[in-house]
């Protein structure tokens, strides 16, 4: 199969960058560019020509409507598929995406599975039918374990693409279903995240360490404090391992329950 090229109409940042780490690890998908706004996102189209789009309606100056309709205009030569994206559930604004060419239509928040199953979807299949049903359904999804430790991974700072993430999200599940899993880290966590992933436990913790070390070079201290609520952290008092899995997985036990 022939990779799909992607480009994403969207202006708000922490979708776009949480996007990006996403499809940076999907072989079958390349992102080919970003636009913020309608007229970026025309021009783009037209100087790339990617196969499909992720369409958001709701962006600053000219908005998804305007890709919509303009995308009807014969100069263009190669129409990509559109998804549109969207907070936005209402039914005619939904009919009306559809009615412009949108194959998808999606409500926030989304299944990044999800989205990527329905861009490949467009590359096989025009039907319509299927926008609706993503719609209606949508409106009903909160965002599940994994998108909430992705999003949480994003703003602190580490990428996608390396394998301390895997490993990282795959320790923090562990000690969500069993909380006493941190106090037997090197006994018992790295060697069940090494077994899940056909490795060695001493590379699991190396990994760990490593994305870690990636998220601190950033600079995104703040970002850290953010997002447990108050001042833990310092530039030189860096986290070990256990400390860290331990902040997050508590982070979200609270959100599991509340």
């Amino acid at each position: 199969m022939e990779t799909i090229r992607l480009l994403i109409a969207e202006d708000n940042q922490t979708i776009c960058e949480l996007l990006r780490c996403y499809f940076d690890a999907c072989a079958d998908i390349e992102l080919v560019a970003v636009a913020a706004n309608g007229t970026e996102a025309m021009e783009k189209i037209r100087a790339l020509q990617p196969d499909v789009i992720l369409l958001d309606l709701i962006m600053p100056g000219t908005d998804g409507f305007y890709v919509l309709e303009q995308l009807s205009d014969p100069s263009i030569e190669k129409r990509p598929e559109i998804i549109v994206v969207s907070g936005i559930g209402r039914d005619d604004i939904i009919q009306r995406a559809i009615r412009l060419g949108a194959q998808y239509y999606i409500v926030k928040p989304f299944k990044l599975d999800l989205l990527y199953n329905r861009i490949h979807d467009t590359m096989g299949s025009r039907t319509l039918l299927p926008a609706i049903q993503d719609a209606a359904s949508a409106q009903d999804h909160s965002p599940s374990e994994d998108e909430r430790i992705a999003s949480m991974f994003l703003t602190i700072g580490i990428p996608a693409h390396i394998k301390g993430y895997h490993f990282l999200r795959e320790a923090v599940k562990m000690v969500l279903d069993e909380p006493d899993m941190i106090n037997a880290i090197t006994k018992a966590l790295y060697p069940g995240v090494a077994k899940r992933y056909a490795t060695s436990a001493s590379k699991v913790e190396r990994a760990i360490r490593h994305s870690i070390e990636v998220a601190w070079t950033r600079g995104r201290i703040e970002n850290f404090n953010q997002v447990f609520g108050c001042r833990v952290f310092t530039p030189s008092d860096k986290p070990t391992n256990g400390e860290f899995i331990a902040l997050i997985a508590d982070k979200l036990s609270i959100n599991r329950t509340a």
